[in-house]
């Protein structure tokens, strides 16, 4: 790279307008040989045993201006050879990330000119493009008109905020004796969210999920009556729509029948699931979310956006005012004009970045109906896995194909309990190894099981059939 000269402007931390083009230009640069190169090469930087990002930090800062240039090849050679492959179409651990270069311009864009979207008096144009996005949210969900929201960095504040409107509303000061309800298989920045506002560890109360990893309404009604009998106060229900480990998604009209006969609150984690609400033949799947009083949504998964893009959505968006409004008198210049507001006042950001931008722009440049078919085909990756992988011997379905997540185990009839759990971690870290898919493993019913995510819209049936493939082959291996 060319180098650029920053020592004439460096007191103003600024480049001239030719310098911010070139590294400019090298930056979008090195972000399309990325795009460009996903699917291809080494899934991790550490396979042989080394790692370009060790000794960073050790790296002195340097107190005279250097060539902003050779920075930027620091960061190419060091940081982003040294990262988790969380958009490439072999990574089926955890939750992918897919990203979108459209999202990633947008947060170019919203960084570059440092939009400051908690105030609305003197930017109305950032709170719009967050009033259209969540109204377009609030809308799949199904939550009346009066409903709202933000965005937020991810899940695990949206469910920290939600809980915390919900206690706002219906415990006030007094937790004393309050009762949440969730499966087992609930997320786990729930436990977080429960301790930073103050709940006890014994006040969540996690119902073993049933035989299809749901949480039993049976089971939750019963022990809301042992709880209200024992003098307890049952306050709030979280349902799952789509759980990390499988993509289940728990009954939601039913858990919103118990919670309309209780008066308790319903929270629906849809972090992940979400998006599927855009996918007609998903839709039953969710029915009931439309009843939630709090929703959880994750644009920076299904919804393909880059990281950090979550948002919370709620039945009444005064609720969130309620709970979070302070006017100090230094702000009270920036006091929203009747019938605007200010997202400071709706969530516990004060200074936020218009995370909305990214969903918003990618939305206008593709349209719904790619994101529809993008998520459509997602799930049919997964379907397709789940097919591949009976029609060969010794592989175990777990939990099928659900929300574009499918669970699975290799079990060969030679094998003991303890060497089976070890067989799966193996395989995992044999594909990897070979370059052939990233697989994490999760726990379902004691056992450790393997799972994929295909929610990666660059995947294509061939690499599904591959990396099928490689699994069996890898398994093979372990047992030769």
């Amino acid at each position: 790279m060319p180098s650029v000269d920053c020592a004439a402007d460096a007191r103003r931390l600024e480049l001239d307008a030719e310098a911010m083009r070139r590294l400019g230009y090298a930056a979008i640069d090195m972000l399309v040989d990325h795009v460009a190169a996903l699917g291809t090469g080494p899934l991790v930087a550490t396979a042989d045993g080394s790692d370009p990002g060790l000794g960073i930090a050790d790296l002195p800062f340097p107190a005279a201006p250097q060539d902003p240039m050779a920075a930027l090849a620091l960061v190419r050679e060091r940081v982003l050879a040294d990262v988790i492959p969380v958009s490439d179409p072999r990574f089926f651990a955890y939750i992918p990330g897919p990203g979108n270069f459209v999202g990633a311009m947008a947060e170019v864009l919203s960084a570059g000119v440092n939009i400051f979207a908690g105030t609305a008096k003197h930017a109305q144009g950032p709170t719009e493009v967050e009033l259209a996005t969540i109204r377009w949210l609030a809308g799949l969900a199904g939550l009346p008109e009066q409903a709202g929201g933000l965005f937020v960095s991810g899940g695990s504040m949206a469910n920290l905020t939600a809980l915390a409107v919900a206690r706002h509303h219906r415990l006030g000061e007094d937790m004393t004796g309050a009762r949440i309800y969730c499966s087992s298989e609930t997320h786990s920045s729930v436990d977080r969210a429960l301790r930073v506002l103050g709940f006890q560890s014994d006040q969540l109360v996690r119902l073993a999920a049933d035989a299809s990893l749901r949480l039993d309404p049976a089971a939750l009604r019963d022990r809301i009556a042992a709880d209200r009998a024992a003098g307890l106060r049952p306050f709030l229900v979280v349902g799952n729509a789509g759980t990390t480990s499988t993509g289940t998604v728990d009954p939601l009209g039913a858990l919103a029948d118990i919670v309309a006969g209780e008066d308790l609150w319903l929270h629906v984690d849809a972090a992940y699931g979400g998006a599927a609400l855009l996918v007609d033949e998903a839709r039953a799947l969710l029915a009931g979310i439309e009843r939630a009083h709090s929703v959880t949504m994750d644009p920076h998964k299904w919804f393909f956006q880059p990281f950090d893009c979550g948002a919370l959505l709620v039945r009444d968006m005064h609720w969130l005012y309620d709970a979070f409004h302070v006017l100090p008198a230094y702000l009270r210049d920036s006091a929203p004009r009747p019938g605007r507001i200010n997202y400071r006042d709706h969530g516990i950001e004060l200074t936020r970045g218009l995370r909305a931008l990214k969903l918003w722009l990618s939305l206008q440049t593709f349209g719904t109906d790619a994101f529809r078919a993008a998520i459509r085909h997602g799930m049919n990756m997964a379907e397709r896995a789940e097919a591949a992988l009976r029609t060969r011997p010794h592989w175990r379905i777990v939990s099928p194909a659900s929300l574009a997540m499918l669970a699975f185990r290799h079990e060969p009839p030679d094998a003991d309990s303890a060497d089976l759990d070890r067989r799966q971690l193996a395989i995992a870290e044999t594909v990897l190894a070979r370059d052939e898919a990233f697989l994490s493993t999760t726990e379902i019913a004691g056992r450790r099981t393997l799972r994929m995510c295909t929610i990666n819209p660059r995947l294509d049936a061939e690499q599904i059939d591959g990396v099928v493939e490689a699994l069996d082959a890898a398994a093979r291996d372990l047992r030769a």
